[in-house]
């Protein structure tokens, strides 16, 4: 028996805000997890500290899946990012202790290696569709097979995925949501010359992929994967809201422009009937906000019946520590399709040192025992919590819209 003596939330912002588990047994030996939720992070750092953390003492560290359907079922008020969220960042941190035990990483637990590394995909952005070409050229030079587009919108001021930084991009931004204004018929209009420029300038040997970013509507979205159908992208992603799963069924009929959705997700029961019917190819939910790796297996699992692959959601709302889980989880699950890759500032870096590595269009966890990712608390201590939002959005006629 590995007996929990002791667990603590940690809440740093070493550039923006993270959530961190870390749950110690009666030997000695630590477990990391992510709890971070962008934008509502304290509603989770009380969920584990006031509701969670006591459940935990004295429990068995290896009984993984007793503790998670314990954590699930016993709190009666089942699912939601809040509890899912808690609920990953304690499952991570479960593995992590077991793997350490072990002398394993966490992809040898759950199976071994199906593949060398994780095809990763980077952000080319611009504010027009030049300077998101010339970012483009870039990741391309770096050896990345798959580039996600996503560019300015003419007569928009502000658009999401544009970042001022080309490597770094974080939407929460202001200690109040910043709003913009949107328009669906103009930026419908943008994407096609974007990829018409990126096939002539990247040529076919590269991925594209697109972020409608949950703003279209079901005959939209259909329209615009028809329009670009001709520049094969990778993927559409959150090409409508998927609160209404048979949505989806509507683009099906109109495109053959492969679908990804899913990273606000929070339990299986939210892609079951989109993976059932096949109404999407990749399912994009976290391992943090699916409620850990053992949830998100089971997606995954339901997932490779009906031939639909990974591509799990990575940007810099995550910390190093669900990157790492993610890594561990798509080099063994047997349908990994992608996964995406934002990288953190140095001082992220430094606060959580960790195994993964990037080289040459791909990913690895590293073999370190565990998740192979720490934290440095006397560092994370340096760094207070600072209130951010994610932006709102509008229509032009002052419509409240999906951001």
């Amino acid at each position: 028996m590995a007996e929990i003596v002791s667990a603590r939330v940690i809440v740093t912002c070493p550039g923006r805000n993270f959530v961190t588990l870390l749950i110690e047994t009666k030997d000695g030996v630590t477990g990391i997890g992510d709890a971070t939720l962008n934008g509502r992070e304290l509603a989770v750092a009380s969920y584990l500290t006031d509701h969670v953390i006591p459940c935990l003492i004295g429990r068995d560290a290896h009984r993984i899946e007793d503790i998670w359907q314990y954590l699930y079922k016993g709190a009666y008020w089942r699912r939601g990012p809040v509890t899912m969220s808690a609920i990953g960042a304690v499952d991570m941190a479960l593995w992590d202790i077991k793997g350490k035990v072990a002398g394993l990483p966490v992809y040898q637990l759950l199976g071994g290696a199906s593949r060398e590394g994780c095809m990763v995909y980077g952000h080319a952005n611009g504010r027009d569709i030049e300077e998101t070409i010339d970012n483009a050229r870039h990741y391309a030079e770096q050896g990345y097979k798959a580039i996600r587009l996503q560019s300015g919108v003419p007569g928009l001021a502000a658009t999401y995925g544009v970042s001022k930084d080309r490597y770094f991009y974080e939407p929460a931004d202001g200690s109040l949501p910043t709003e913009s204004l949107w328009s669906t018929e103009k930026y419908l209009r943008s994407v096609p010359p974007l990829f018409e420029a990126a096939r002539e300038a990247l040529g076919w040997d590269v991925h594209l992929l697109h972020d409608v970013h949950h703003r279209c509507t079901p005959i939209e979205a259909a329209r615009l994967g028809k329009d670009l159908e001709q520049y094969r992208p990778f993927w559409l992603e959150d090409a409508t809201p998927a609160e209404n799963q048979s949505a989806f069924r509507l683009i099906r009929q109109h495109t053959t422009c492969p679908l990804a959705v899913g990273e606000i997700f929070n339990t299986i029961w939210d892609a079951k009937q989109l993976i059932e019917e096949q109404l999407i190819d990749y399912i994009r939910a976290t391992v943090v906000h699916a409620g850990g790796l053992t949830h998100l297996r089971r997606i995954a699992a339901l997932a490779d019946v009906h031939q639909i692959r990974t591509g799990c959601h990575g940007a810099t709302d995550l910390s190093p520590v669900t990157m790492a889980a993610a890594l561990h989880f798509g080099l063994s699950v047997p349908n990994f399709g992608i996964q995406e890759y934002m990288r953190h500032t140095p001082e992220t870096d430094a606060v959580f040192p960790h195994a993964y590595s990037y080289a040459d269009g791909m990913m690895h966890p590293g073999d370190k025992p565990g998740l192979g990712v720490e934290i440095d608390e006397k560092l994370a201590a340096k760094y207070e919590y600072s209130r951010a939002y994610l932006p709102v959005a509008r229509l032009e006629d002052g419509t409240m819209f999906s951001w």
